[in-house]
């Protein structure tokens, strides 16, 4: 393999991973291992570094470069490092120029070490207005469930992220390129659609116009009739408009399953974090789109041991789980991010952050397995994604055996095996 691209962290940096392969590849790129890292926490950037230093004992002769968010937030860090060769930036990561750059860089280097002043190519990610246009040949042609990235970068600033400084500011990729997107990944026989972003409710607050999300969803179900699913990654409630509750509620194509960014349970902390949704505000979102699509499913991220957090405050995010009936729980042990606010705030201790962490899954765990003995006897409409595993309309998992990755299967649940569907 001429390119091989190792992903951390989010679906985002998952579907640009394929971009970054094919980009790399189009210039030439020989022999070279890319490193799409993740800066969400002190744990993911480890990851990277450890997976770099194994990488290069691995495969001595193979060019190493690493980007994506803690590249762009952490680069000289990288750049020190003796087994990196070069470090590209989150925009650059997806233009075809940034790759070109590097195997001229290569070339020059012939089998020397590459200088440290050449390693580096990273742009000030604050100063992009844009984002870099759609990449679809080759991309994403084995992988049944398709992602078309609409929205990159986040105008807020929660008071423990580090990724706006990893993204920039919110950009939108205009309604009529996403909706021409979707349709030629419809049309090269993808039957699931997914539309990501990293701040998706904030989609179209830099376009003419400003469009919501609510009213793209609505155009492409509407301009791309042969799209049977439709799903929409992580939301944060309190901006979800009128539109897109409209189509949860009345278009059976958009799939009843929504991610939602709480973060936790507690008033105080969600000030402190400087989150723009209440613990009741959460709630009553939560119960609305219930009562807009009755069997949907709900799954949240929450981050456990945030700075002054108190075994009350740390309550108030278990019961969360049961008010919300969640689903899916993404469970994020609090990690200080370098430069952030809540990184100057009293720290709760390590191991009562690791013990709340573990009480959170242990909840997750059981209203997962809840959800999954209420789907007994139930018919749904799977996705087989692989040899093993399908996703239900509902995003649950299911254990298939031997069936066609990419056909979409009516079954009927039998029963569970404690973490998936048994057909």
């Amino acid at each position: 393999m001429s390119v091989e691209v190792v992903t951390f962290g989010c679906r985002l940096n998952a579907c640009e991973s394929e971009v970054v392969r094919v980009e790399a590849e189009r210039a030439g790129l020989a022999d070279t291992i890319v490193i799409n890292s993740c800066a969400v926490t002190n744990e993911a950037v480890a990851q990277a570094r450890q997976s770099i230093r194994r990488l290069k004992r691995e495969r001595p002769s193979a060019r190493i470069v690493v980007t994506g968010c803690a590249a762009q937030t952490q680069a000289q860090m990288f750049v020190d490092m003796t087994e990196v060769d070069r470090v590209v930036g989150n925009h650059d990561k997806m233009q075809g120029d940034a790759w070109r750059r590097a195997r001229a860089a290569f070339e020059e280097a012939g089998a020397l070490r590459i200088e440290t002043s050449d390693k580096i190519a990273v742009t000030d990610i604050m100063s992009v207005r844009q984002m870099a246009p759609p990449v679809l040949e080759g991309l994403q042609k084995d992988l049944p469930r398709a992602f078309v990235q609409i929205q990159n970068g986040c105008d807020h600033r929660c008071t423990f992220c580090i990724i706006p400084f990893g993204r920039g500011n919110s950009r939108s990729v205009p309604m009529g390129t996403a909706v021409a997107q979707v349709r030629a990944l419809v049309e090269r026989g993808h039957p699931e659609i997914v539309l990501t972003g990293v701040d998706l409710t904030s989609y179209g607050t830099d376009l003419e116009g400003v469009p919501k999300l609510g009213q793209l969803t609505k155009q492409i179900l509407r301009e791309v009739p042969e799209l049977n699913r439709l799903r929409i990654s992580s939301v944060d409630s309190i901006e979800v408009d009128r539109d897109l509750l409209d189509v949860i509620a009345s278009d059976e194509r958009l799939m009843p399953h929504l991610h939602l960014s709480l973060q936790s349970g507690d008033d105080l902390i969600l000030k402190r974090m400087k989150r723009r949704h209440s613990r009741q505000q959460a709630i009553d979102f939560c119960a609305q789109v219930r009562r807009l699509r009755p069997d949907i499913t709900l799954g949240a991220d929450i981050i456990a041991g945030f700075p002054t957090e108190t075994e009350d405050m740390f309550t108030r995010s278990l019961d969360l789980v049961a008010e919300c009936d969640l689903t899916f729980l993404h469970v994020f042990p609090y990690s200080p991010r370098p430069g952030t606010p809540a990184s100057r705030m009293p720290q709760v201790e390590g191991g009562s952050i690791r013990d709340r962490a573990k009480r959170l899954r242990a909840v997750a765990e059981a209203a997962l397995g809840k959800r999954l003995e209420a789907e007994i006897g139930k018919v749904r409409e799977v996705l087989i994604e692989s040899a093993t595993q399908g996703r239900t309309e509902h995003f649950l998992p299911v254990a298939i055996s031997g069936e066609m990755p990419g056909t979409v299967l009516r079954l009927t649940i039998l029963g569970n095996d404690g973490a998936r569907l048994v057909v």
